[in-house]
């Protein structure tokens, strides 16, 4: 690579990256902001479970159409300059794309009340006619959050990034100040109201350099026996039944809570964002980085190494998750109140939250090692195991939410505690699989790795606790600077007691991520200097 590609990707991946950190972290205060103004009530609940099947529309289109399918084969066409082929084709996908979303919305906002019990079978009057009226009043977001995913797919494909990076910093700050401007005047409604007006900024913001780019080629065509579009059409569709495999889990364990107690829903989903947060900074973006390197192993033919490379990223994960889940469980308590307890985000709502979110833990680890895994099978040019584990952990999740509430108090712990088991049943199935195709993956290295990260990171979290417990009695500062205080104090002592015993224990995995992150940085200052 050039110096002047370099410093293109460089400077790509500085906008991206720090993009996808702020919006890391207005989705924090966007569920800090619905916490502080709704607290954990029947209408919150109404209101998560009201956007979960226009969630799921867009997960299944963006996530699985764009990525899978319409990206690879329009950016296909534009290296082999073939401009105009590829916006034919481009055009198809986008008109067809149109009039589904467009059909989509007419007939969710016309059939919500048949809709309703899919995702809140337990909200019943008044809870069931807020349901109703808060989906008619989303439904319309998936179809401008949707056309902006697909704008960005384009702008991806030209190499622009700025505006698409910008898109979703712009639908989480809408959000954000329908709740405090909004939400005091016209109550959950104004979440909706966010959520619409953030999706339209969203799209608004890159429809004009898409048309700037295309609008010479644009067509009004729809053409389904185009090549390119048949190819679309057979990329996209393990990718879509894998992903709605995931959001059903998420679906089911949503409306089995709605049948619980008020407010069990948005307990759920804030621990679930609390776990999502260590999985998609560590495990999706080791993930992502393995991904080329197994793919050109495979493709080589070079087994041996393809074996290394995955086992390599398995262990830089469980290295880097098992701690995360031990430390977010010794330390739910004072994480759930630091981030989310004010207004009428109540100290009864942290309990519920943290209770949650101890049963999530479990499963931080196995959700983890599945990003990379997925991968494996994805290298080896195998789309349809992932998706046939996925059934499996879908039925186990069912069963075990049924079973955890027929016969145990848990209640919402009982629902996370079922998303955490069919997670192992899952990573479980998938190692059981990739280690019959690739002997020696399952070694005693990846066993050691784990073995002591796990011993290390319970050393870290009897560690990090009694450090909550220290300081809280003797640095009693009040309010919010007294529990980050104790909160990040607590979290420090503890990330210093498992380096301490990693290198006690002489972990390999601690040099190994030592060294990705100094010859990142490496590489970078070379940049500069070659730029």
């Amino acid at each position: 690579m050039d110096t002047e590609n370099r410093a293109q990707v460089t400077r790509a991946a500085t906008i991206v990256m720090a993009a996808i950190i702020v919006s890391r972290i207005l989705g924090f205060v966007r569920e800090r902001a619905i916490a502080e103004v709704f607290g954990r009530t029947a209408a919150t609940d109404a209101f998560f479970a009201a956007f979960a099947l226009p969630d799921l529309m867009y997960q299944l289109l963006v996530g699985g159409a764009l990525s899978s399918a319409f990206i690879p084969v329009f950016t296909q066409y534009l290296a082999k300059d073939e401009e105009k082929e590829a916006w034919y084709v481009a055009s198809i996908f986008l008109n067809a794309t149109f009039l589904i979303l467009l059909g989509i919305m007419i007939l969710g906002v016309i059939f919500a009340p048949l809709l309703a019990p899919l995702v809140g079978v337990g909200f019943t009057g008044e809870h069931r006619e807020l349901l109703i009226l808060l989906m008619r009043v989303t439904f319309p977001a998936v179809f401008f959050t949707a056309l902006a995913g697909l704008c960005m797919g384009v702008l991806h494909s030209y190499q622009v990034f700025l505006r698409p990076a910008v898109g979703p910093i712009i639908y989480n700050l809408c959000q954000i100040l329908g709740a405090y401007l909004l939400g005091p005047i016209v109550g959950i409604m104004a979440m909706a109201v966010g959520t619409v007006v953030g999706a339209v900024g969203n799209f608004g913001i890159q429809v004009p350099e898409v048309w700037r780019r295309g609008a010479k080629h644009y067509r009004r065509v729809v053409d389904f026996r185009h090549p390119g579009i048949r190819r679309m059409v057979q990329l996209m569709v393990p990718a879509v039944v894998g992903l709605s495999i995931a959001q059903v889990n998420v679906i089911v364990s949503q409306n089995l809570a709605s049948t619980l107690e008020e407010g069990s829903i948005v307990a759920l989903r804030l621990a679930n964002r609390l776990i999502n947060f260590p999985l998609g900074i560590f495990a999706m973006g080791i993930s992502t980085a393995v991904f080329p390197t197994l793919a050109t192993l495979a493709a080589k033919g070079e087994r041996q190494e393809f074996i290394r490379t995955l086992a390599f990223g398995l262990r830089i994960v469980f290295f880097i998750t098992i701690p995360s889940a031990v430390g977010m469980a010794a330390l739910r308590v004072p994480i759930v109140r630091l981030l989310f307890e004010a207004g009428e985000f109540t100290a009864a709502d942290t309990a519920a939250t943290a209770f949650a979110l101890l049963f999530y833990v479990p499963g931080l680890f196995a959700q983890a090692a599945l990003q990379v895994t997925t991968r494996g099978f994805y290298s080896l040019q195998d789309t349809k195991t992932p998706v046939k584990i996925g059934l499996v952990a879908v039925a186990a999740n069912l069963l075990l939410s049924l079973a955890f509430l027929r016969w145990t108090s848990l209640e919402a712990g009982g629902l996370a505690l079922a998303f955490s088991l069919s997670s192992l049943v899952n990573m479980v199935l998938a190692f059981v699989i990739l280690g019959k195709r690739l002997p020696g993956l399952l070694g005693l290295d990846l066993a050691a790795a784990v073995v002591k990260s796990t011993a290390a990171a319970l050393a870290m979290g009897f560690g990090a606790a009694w450090s909550a417990s220290f300081l809280e009695q003797h640095l009693p500062l009040a309010g919010k600077l007294g529990e980050a205080v104790h909160t990040l104090g607590a979290i420090s002592a503890g990330v210093v007691v498992y380096l301490l015993l990693a290198a006690v224990l002489r972990m390999e995995e601690m040099r190994l991520v030592w060294q990705m992150i100094s010859g990142r940085l490496k590489g970078k200052r070379r940049a500069r200097q070659e730029g």
